[in-house]
């Protein structure tokens, strides 16, 4: 059985912005690409699990991609609420990264 590492030691940068008022985007960036390769192919990254993480229908994810020129994955999905409204708690998107880091990645050494 492989050993899983966290995705917080394993990419560079993971964060989260506003993408219009209406979109959160994560992006998750490494600076080796055989770190990116592993973490691409392990197909961890998927719209059910950030399905999951987030709790939102599949619908709601606008994008999930791959990126190899900047060795990144790109995320976006509809904001649970808009961006200033009453009730949202984070108007830039910039705190909405935190479950990404705890994914877990299947990891040979």
């Amino acid at each position: 059985m492989p050993k899983g590492v966290k995705l917080r030691n394993l990419a560079k940068v993971i964060r989260s912005k506003n993408s219009g008022p209406f979109e959160l985007t994560f992006d998750i960036m490494f600076d080796e690409k055989g770190t990116y390769e592993k973490v691409k192919a392990t197909g961890v990254i998927n719209r059910e699990l950030i399905a999951r993480l987030y709790q939102i229908s599949d619908d709601k994810i606008l994008c999930l991609e791959p990126y190899d020129p900047a060795l990144a994955i790109k995320i976006t999905i509809a904001r649970p609420t808009d961006s200033g409204s009453i009730g949202e708690t984070d108007t830039y998107g910039g705190q909405q990264h935190a479950p990404l880091m705890e994914i877990e990645v299947p990891w040979d050494s």
